[in-house]
């Protein structure tokens, strides 16, 4: 709830207590707070139960299959179903949600994962969050989507939300430039997915379809320009690079009807960052410092000629004068070829 930065808290009581007072009157029972926040959602909206587990589950307690074309029914391209109206289902528990939603390639004992998830109690480990998304979607479905006036018109609402999004999860606070932002990673690929709706039946029904159809082309780098505003940024994306994909998917002028469209950025790439936990290590600031960070390592060559044997002259009289002055030179290197 409330992603990316939000929290919710649930207060106690986590589980139903029953007869408060008397011990017997059901009465007195209070609810779980867990069991009456999970109880108001959509069955899909649940974490660990998908797209095709929520349809089993919607297509059993419906005793038929989802009516696409029922309004009353028809929220968010989903006909609604809510967690409590699976729970309390007649003979409803880990066994019947095993039979339902079991079988082959499915994991060994969904049933009762399942059923601890519509109740609040999921034991999974919690991981470690990635700084970075793996991706950034923005999608939105349609009672009809037939048009390029219609589809221009979405495909910028879809891309500036997008663009929203990306500076959300991927612009941080550079430290050395006061309250400007930097971008912490960049996405290489950009994805328009759409879902077609089948053509009507002989009888005017129309076969539901779950299949989407996907193009992906380089990320033009000004995306990444914070100096202009979204709305060029959008409207230069749209026309240059997602209006030719949608002309690649839907290559015929018309015939076509949409239900659902999606527009995703992938391939996440960390930039370079000063912090030794990124991807990278930004050289140019490597090599600014690196004056500093070597200076106790640093080794002075200097030229320091030696002391001239008894009786002699040097054949040089400039670098006796030097070698006298260099206070350094206090070795005589006198009798053996073996010291340079």
């Amino acid at each position: 709830m409330h992603k990316p930065r939000g929290q919710t808290t649930l207060l106690p009581p986590y589980v139903i207590e029953r007869g408060l007072e008397t011990n017997i009157d059901p009465a007195n029972d209070v609810e779980s707070n867990v069991t009456t926040f999970i109880d108001n959602h959509d069955i899909g909206k649940i974490p660990g139960i998908g797209f095709k587990m929520a349809r089993l589950l919607r297509n059993y307690i419906l005793s038929r299959p989802v009516d696409f074309d029922d309004g009353r029914d028809w929220i968010g391209g989903r006909e609604t179903m809510t967690v409590r109206d699976v729970r309390l289902f007649p003979g409803m528990g880990p066994e019947k949600l095993e039979s339902i939603l079991g079988g082959p390639g499915t994991e060994r004992g969904i049933g009762g994962k399942v059923w601890n998830l519509i109740n609040g109690v999921d034991d999974t480990e919690v991981q470690q969050m990635r700084k970075v998304p793996t991706q950034i979607s923005i999608e939105d479905s349609y009672i009809r989507l037939d048009t390029i006036p219609q589809v221009l018109k979405e495909l910028r609402v879809l891309t500036t939300s997008l663009l929203k999004r990306m500076h959300e999860d991927l612009l941080d606070y550079d430290p050395e430039s006061g309250n400007s932002k930097r971008w912490i990673a960049h996405a290489k690929t950009i994805r328009l997915s759409t879902r077609p709706r089948p053509p009507l039946n002989a009888d005017g029904t129309r076969t539901r379809s779950f299949n989407r159809i996907s193009r992906s082309s380089p990320l033009p780098n000004f995306v990444f320009n914070l100096k202009d505003g979204i709305e060029s940024i959008v409207e230069k994306l749209v026309q240059e690079t997602l209006i030719p994909m949608f002309r690649r998917l839907h290559p015929q002028q018309g015939g076509w009807n949409l239900s659902l469209m999606n527009i995703g950025v992938t391939n996440m790439v960390e930039v370079a960052s000063d912090n030794r936990g990124g991807k990278g290590r930004d050289i140019s600031k490597m090599f600014k410092r690196q004056e500093d960070v070597l200076k106790e390592w640093k080794v002075k060559d200097r030229d320091i000629p030696p002391d001239p044997q008894p009786g002699k002259e040097p054949r040089d009289k400039h670098l006796a004068e030097s070698s006298a002055d260099n206070e350094a030179s206090d070795v005589v290197m006198a009798g053996s070829e073996d010291v340079l």
